[in-house]
């Protein structure tokens, strides 16, 4: 069975998509699906055309994207949650209190992935070992100021805006990355 990442962002047409593609393409080889929605998503909407842009750039084909609300049977059956914004992460938990050990902000779940200890054998299931592990690093973490946490918003700026918003959710991928095959 392969465990999923669902990504959460606002209105699902930015950030959470293009952490989707982004993420499909960087944790290609290991046992994880992935997914998006939005908290205040209306249905069936097309991704944003720079997001779509810089989606493409996986080797991907994001036109057939379509945007989704976030239901509660998407956060519990998730293994991780990974939200924009901690207002997000706050709107999800709400949705799902059952889901709160595996909810946290992209850029809080990847300095957890820095800091946590790698599991020590093999479980059959990486994605549930490693949030276990982020989750124990949880006490070590100081608590960060909100910009630490928040993925900026890039709607309504530049290619250039979402282009860096790509370039910030690539780097937070990378140690989640890390630490699921560590725990394979």
């Amino acid at each position: 069975m392969v465990d999923r990442i669902l990504f959460v962002c606002h209105a699902n047409l930015c950030r959470s998509p293009m952490a989707e593609y982004l993420a499909a393409d960087l944790l290609a080889k290991l046992p994880v699906a992935v997914a998006s929605a939005g908290t205040h998503a209306v249905e069936g909407r097309p991704m944003h055309p720079y997001a779509a842009e810089v989606a493409a750039g996986t080797g991907a084909v994001p036109a057939d994207f379509r945007s989704r609300r976030v239901a509660p049977g998407q956060l519990l059956e998730a293994a991780l949650v990974l939200t924009a914004t901690r207002n997000q992460r706050s709107a999800c938990v709400a949705l799902a209190p059952a889901a709160l050990h595996r909810v946290f902000t992209l850029r809080q779940f990847a300095r957890l992935a820095e800091l946590a200890p790698r599991p020590e054998a093999a479980t059959g299931q990486p994605l549930r070992a490693a949030v276990r592990a982020a989750a124990q690093a949880r006490g070590r973490l100081q608590p960060a100021a909100p910009a630490d946490d928040d993925l900026a918003d890039p709607l309504g700026g530049p290619l250039a805006d979402f282009r860096q918003c790509a370039r910030v959710i690539e780097r937070c991928v990378l140690p989640v990355a890390a630490l699921i095959e560590a725990a394979g």
